[in-house]
């Protein structure tokens, strides 16, 4: 009895042992030099690697502790890391006050801990920047603000506009996500840009690779994602007024926010102006095809344009629920070079153009791209669930004077409901959602799985006629999860399931053309496109592995992905005025299939970092425009016709980085990149693929320290760019000869009394170098790129508290 009655209590001890240890919690604040609290401060444990981030209020709670002592570590985007030991015996309170970065080591990338820790989650290679990136870099569009970025260029489309291109890919092969909604314009033309304005932007992950596995089709090349996650402090208020203005070609701009919060609610407002003349090149005249076209002052004529973008966001902040909406208004206007549009360029009025530079005649494009977009989430003790809707409505419209060509009538008939000089007219309206959960399984294994659909209508108008009215609709599920196998590397694996389905409209021509039957001639309106309707479907999938010690980072990633045709490789028929060539579809295509080994290693210590991330892709039956032996001779003068193709295409390359502290205060850096791709079938096996980007490296050298209290970050920088010749090419395209550019920058922060100013100036092109750009829209027709350009930015920023009523 007595031993059956010790071992009852022996029994007993141990299950208080195993199940009865008591938890704790650890909370706190993070803020900063001035005791303002940082909203969205990462805050983790090691080894249990258990963490979350601040609210609104800087706070932070990590509960269910047991007793032990614990390394913390805060992080914050332009702030030093904290690292500290903490030792848990009874609930505590720990508040961190973290100091301003003072000079990021990589200074290509704009980089902090909170974006090494994004890297080191991600198996796939990723670039993030925030604001003040784009404001010390900031190009002619946001996009050309990234080519300092490795493996990152733009199709540049005049001084205002441009495509991004990742590792070569560019076009619908590369998603532009703003707010966790895709944003759809109408980027399948090679001469439209994207609508968005860069003083808008707080944060960019560019991710290299295939991203289908949570985006769908279109992400075969690449994300870019856009996010404002900054969320103002309770009862505060604030804002910027930014002013920018560049030489080359007289831009002026103003940008001006203002943001408020009131307990759980919050705004914003921001209103931009823009206006830029025709920009210069260094040359007095450019060669498009035979004819020599004269240049005055230097200047493209009518390659000037104007912006009027508003912006307006409000949500809710509570503790496990947060709701933002983001409403706004991108509206452009701006003149094609007259020279190069059409179907004559020497038939241009140089007299009219040349009177000034800043006025916008025809042909010229308006744009507006109105777009609303609602993000939320909810948050349980394991599990969070996001919601998020968008709708969008792009409208282009592209003027020029009519003029007959083809069997169109000299005099352009009163009968029809359009206006003769309207070109085209592009009228897409789009409806997206998303439904994602993320639920923390354990410690060690997180599970996402979700759904996002979308459904696009467009429809055309006016006299021209490239692509018919379509709509199309997609949604894909997908599941994705993450399991640390120890405190040091992790995998991650994902499959997605994608259907799509397209129809495009028939449409005929508004005037008749001569056909001959049997001998017999008959005037009948052509049919340029007929119903087409296809249905696509796919499975995709991700493996990937990371391996991050203290110094040393390793990860590999291997897929598949897909992206289903557009509507213009599928049922184009017409002229593209910009390029004077006649493009048509092929119905038959079939969704491009990409299977893609990406891989990276990096180094970092102290004063010396190096990092280098290949990459090998294949694709079954790559997409391309290709041109033929034909010309066109109903609808034009006589224009080469290209038809859309397929092929089998093997692509590799990779970019290589690093950086080294000389002395504090002052590094080096280097970015290299390199793309090679060879078509392995088809017509043009054994060529390269349109808008190859050639080999380049870029070095840096830059000093930044504090002055004194007034004088703050103050950094100069000197940027050398050595480009490689492109002699791969697949015509119609040209060789393009190599070049070197010097570019310069330098600011800093002023503290003026109680208000900061900080001001970014650059020099671009700063030898006023010609060369030419073989990624750029223009370089078919021989323009070269920008010359010479001063560009100076400054950003006031105000903030203020909202003082709470008394009693």
């Amino acid at each position: 009895m007595s031993k059956f009655f010790m071992l009852l209590v022996g029994m007993s001890l141990l299950c208080n042992c195993l199940f009865a240890q008591t938890h704790y919690e650890l909370k706190g604040v993070v803020v900063d030099e001035y005791n303002e609290p940082l909203p969205g401060a990462s805050v983790f444990l090691y080894p249990i690697e258990k963490g979350t981030t601040t609210d609104a209020e800087g706070a932070f709670v990590i509960d269910k502790l047991l007793q032990g002592t614990y390394t913390i570590s805060v992080s914050f985007i332009g702030y030093k890391t904290l690292t500290d030991s903490v030792k848990i015996s009874e609930d505590q309170l720990y508040h961190v006050q973290l100091s301003a970065r003072v000079m990021s080591l990589n200074e290509i990338v704009v980089s902090d801990n909170y974006i090494e820790a994004r890297k080191k989650d991600e198996s796939l290679n990723i670039e993030i920047v925030n604001d003040d990136y784009v404001k010390q870099n900031m190009g002619g569009s946001l996009m050309s603000s990234l080519e300092r970025l490795p493996g990152i260029s733009t199709i540049e489309i005049g001084s205002g506009q441009s495509k991004p291109v990742i590792r070569g890919l560019g076009f619908n092969r590369v998603v532009v996500v703003e707010n966790n909604v895709k944003h759809e314009a109408q980027q399948w033309g090679a001469d439209h840009g994207l609508e968005i304005d860069q003083y808008a932007v707080e944060n960019i992950e560019v991710i290299k690779g295939p991203a289908s596995l949570m985006y769908g089709s279109e992400a075969i090349g690449g994300i870019v994602d856009m996010n404002n996650r900054k969320l103002p402090a309770k009862n505060t208020f604030g804002g910027t007024v930014d002013l920018t203005g560049k030489t080359n070609n007289d831009l002026l701009g103003t940008s001006v926010s203002f943001y408020g919060r009131k307990k759980w609610f919050f705004g914003s407002l921001r209103a931009t102006i823009i206006g830029y003349g025709d920009y210069k090149v260094p040359t007095d005249s450019v060669d498009i095809y035979s004819y020599r076209a004269a240049l005055y002052e230097n200047r493209l004529r009518n390659t000037a344009g104007n912006e009027r973008n508003l912006h307006f966001s409000f949500g809710m902040i509570q503790k496990r629920f947060q709701s933002k909406f983001y409403v706004s208004s991108v509206n452009s206007k701006s003149g094609f070079f007259a020279n190069t549009h059409g179907l004559e360029p020497r038939n241009v009025d140089t007299d009219l153009h040349d009177k000034s530079n800043r006025d916008i005649q025809y042909p010229y494009q308006t744009v507006n791209h109105f777009k609303v977009i609602n993000t939320s989430f909810y948050r349980w003790e394991k599990l969070k669930l996001e919601f998020d809707l968008g709708f969008q409505r792009n409208f282009r419209q592209e003027w020029n004077h009519y003029v007959q060509h083809g069997y169109m009538p000299a005099t352009f008939p009163d009968t029809l409901d359009f206006n003769p000089n309207l070109e085209r007219q592009f009228e897409k309206y789009v409806y997206s959602g998303n439904l994602k959960f993320f639920y923390d399984f354990s410690d060690k294994t997180r599970i996402n799985f979700g759904v996002n659909s979308e459904y696009q209508d467009n429809q055309i108008d006016g006299r021209g006629f490239i692509i018919p009215a379509y709509n199309q609709f997609q949604i894909g599920g997908f599941a994705y999860t993450k399991y640390s196998l120890t405190d040091k590397s992790l995998v991650q694996a994902g499959i997605r399931y994608d259907y799509g389905h397209i129809h495009t409209e028939e449409y005929f021509d508004w005037f008749p053309s001569p056909v001959i039957e049997n001998g017999d001639t008959s005037w009948q309106y052509l049919q340029r496109a007929a119903n087409i309707e296809r249905h696509f479907s796919n499975i995709s999938w991700s493996l990937g592995y990371n391996y991050n010690s203290a110094k040393w980072s390793l990860k590999a990633n291997i897929g598949k992905s897909f992206r289903m045709p557009i509507a213009k490789e599928l049922a184009a028929n017409g002229v593209n005025y910009h390029r004077f060539s006649y493009e048509v579809g092929n119905p038959d295509l079939s969704p491009e299939v990409s299977w893609q080994l990406d891989a990276g290693l990096e180094y970092n210590s102290k004063k010396f970092a190096i990092g280098l991330a290949p990459f090998v892709n294949y694709f079954g039956n790559y997409i391309y425009l290709n041109p033929s032996s034909d010309h066109d001779r109903l609808y034009g003068n006589g224009n080469k016709v290209y038809y859309y193709i397929q092929s089998k295409v093997l692509r590799y390359g990779g970019e290589v980085h690093a950086h080294y502290e000389l002395v504090r205060f002052l590094q080096v850096g280097l970015v290299g990149e390199y793309v090679y791709s060879e078509q392995l079938s088809g017509e043009k096996e054994g060529f390269t693929l349109p808008f190859s980007p050639p080999p380049s490296a870029l070095f840096n050298i830059k000093y930044q320290r504090p002055i004194n209290k007034v004088i703050q970050n103050m950094y100069f920088s000197l940027d050398y760019r050595i480009t490689a010749a492109q002699n791969n090419i697949v015509p119609p395209e040209e060789p393009t000869d190599g070049y070197q550019l010097l570019n310069f920058s330098f600011g800093g922060d002023l503290l003026l009394k109680h208000q900061k100013v900080t001001i970014s100036m650059q020099v671009r092109n700063l030898l006023n170098t010609k060369y030419f750009n073989h990624t750029s829209y223009y370089r078919l027709i021989n323009v070269p790129e920008p010359g010479r350009n001063f560009i100076i930015n400054i950003s006031f920023p105000f903030t203020g508290t909202i003082n709470k009523k008394k009693k």
